[in-house]
C-alpha cells in the first residue's frame, strides 16, 4: 500500500504527539487543551535602532488601543495589556481555540540614555510601534575634517 504525505512525517510526529501523549495519560486534559490554549500570551516584537531612535514594533492583532498600557521607568519600556475573547457569549460552540487572549507584559531595558518625554507610540492595523528618542550624547556626530 503506497502511503502519500502531503508535509513531512517528522513534523506531523512532533506536532501530534504530544496531544497523543496528554490524550493516552488523561483524556479530559486532552479534551481542554483542544478548547481553550494553556499557553501564556507574549506579543512577537521586532526591536531596531537607527541614528536617532530605539524602534519596538509589537504585533497585537484584535486589540482595543485602550486595552494597551506603555510605561517608561528610567531605561525600561513595559508595554502591557489584555487582549479580550470577543464572542464570550458563544466560547462553548467553539471547537477550537487557538489565538491567545488574557492580558500580557513585555520589558525592554533600553540600555542607553534616551529622551523618556518624547516617547510616543502608534497603533495601526495591529501593530504598535513605539519611538524611544536617544539623548543628543548618543547620537553619532560627523566630524569634519580639516587640510592642514
Amino acid at each position: 500500500m503506497n502511503q502519500r504525505f502531503d508535509r513531512d512525517p517528522f513534523d506531523t510526529f512532533m506536532v501530534r504527539m504530544p496531544d497523543d501523549f496528554l490524550r493516552a495519560l488523561n483524556p479530559r486534559a486532552a479534551q481542554a487543551r483542544e478548547h481553550v490554549s494553556s499557553r501564556v500570551w507574549s506579543p512577537a516584537v521586532d526591536v531596531f535602532e537607527d541614528g536617532d531612535a530605539i524602534v519596538i514594533k509589537a504585533d497585537l492583532p484584535g486589540m482595543d488601543q485602550q486595552n494597551i498600557d506603555i510605561e517608561m521607568n528610567g531605561d525600561v519600556l513595559t508595554i502591557k495589556g489584555e487582549r479580550l475573547f470577543e464572542d464570550e457569549a458563544r466560547r462553548d460552540n467553539y471547537i477550537r481555540i487557538e489565538r491567545q487572549y488574557g492580558a500580557f507584559q513585555r520589558s525592554f531595558t533600553i540600555g542607553i540614555p534616551i529622551e523618556a518625554e518624547k516617547v510616543r507610540a502608534a497603533y495601526r492595523n495591529g501593530i504598535l510601534e513605539v519611538t524611544i528618542p536617544k539623548a543628543e550624547v548618543v547620537k553619532p556626530k560627523k566630524v569634519q575634517v580639516s587640510a592642514e
